[in-house]
């Protein structure tokens, strides 16, 4: 990292945050297509705090090749991985063209893949499978657990199997579903709330958090999971435009995580 404006003028209030390349304390921001400025701007004031760029959904099925490219190889310039939404892995089981997917993917510069079933249904045989034949072509692998729609979600017992089996299978770390919106899905209610009961179920099984990303696009979402797991809780779905204000809750630079800095250091 370079030298911070206010570095020595005061002392972080939550120290101890990782820095690059991180293990721990994962930033993944959601890009629903951001062009060059927009990025080189990102990158620019916050590419330090930028762990993966997903491009998300379908939505890079829509540029140019070479633009792609392109993007792709700023993005990893800049030591951050980027990786296509799980929706093109989705089509591409579907369609059974998986190894046409992943030959693309490299080609295009991509260096992770997202692992998923949140709309279609996949064995667990097919599921490790695939998570194996994207470590053969070298991508970091990042999977996730849960479905889109929350009428079909999995019983909690199997949700924490898929977990072990995917960190077992090799992926890097494995998501927890929360959409784009981050209501009504996985750990939150219809209003955004976390419900802590569920975090609990999920991790009653003796699954280690820091194997796990947790999709949290709102802020009370992204304080309540800092304030529960510490300023290295990995995070994603993160907005371009929120990475420094995540930043800045996460080292105790907004009220509510300085308050609790404030009330223990007393």
């Amino acid at each position: 990292m370079s030298d911070k404006a206010w570095e020595g003028a005061f002392r972080i209030p939550c120290p101890g945050r990782t820095a690059k390349p991180r293990q721990t304390g994962l930033t993944m921001v959601i890009d629903k297509g951001l062009g060059e400025h927009l990025l080189r701007d990102l990158v620019q004031t916050a590419g330090d705090y930028i762990d993966i760029i997903k491009l998300t959904f379908g939505t890079s099925a829509f540029y140019d090749r070479d633009k792609l490219r392109k993007k792709n190889e700023f993005i990893t310039g800049a030591g951050i991985e980027v990786m296509p939404g799980g929706t093109f892995l989705e089509v591409s089981v579907w369609q059974k063209t998986l190894p046409a997917y992943l030959v693309r993917a490299r080609e295009l510069g991509f260096t992770a893949i997202e692992v998923s079933d949140g709309t279609i249904e996949m064995d667990r045989p097919t599921r490790r499978d695939v998570i194996r034949r994207a470590l053969g072509h070298g991508f970091k692998v990042i999977t996730e657990v849960g479905k889109k729609d929350p009428l079909e979600a999995p019983p909690i017992e199997v949700v924490q199997e898929l977990i072990r089996e995917d960190l077992r299978n090799g992926a890097f770390k494995v998501i927890i579903e929360a959409r784009e919106a981050g209501r009504g899905v996985g750990i939150f209610d219809k209003e955004g709330r976390t419900r802590g009961e569920e975090i609990d179920k999920i991790l009653a099984g003796g699954l280690e958090v820091d194997n796990l990303v947790w999709e949290a696009p709102l802020k009370n979402q992204q304080q309540d999971l800092i304030l529960r797991f510490g300023v290295n809780v990995n995070l994603g779905n993160i907005p371009p435009e929120e990475v420094l204000a995540l930043e800045a809750l996460r080292q105790g630079l907004r009220g509510d995580t300085m308050k609790r800095a404030y009330r223990d250091s007393r």
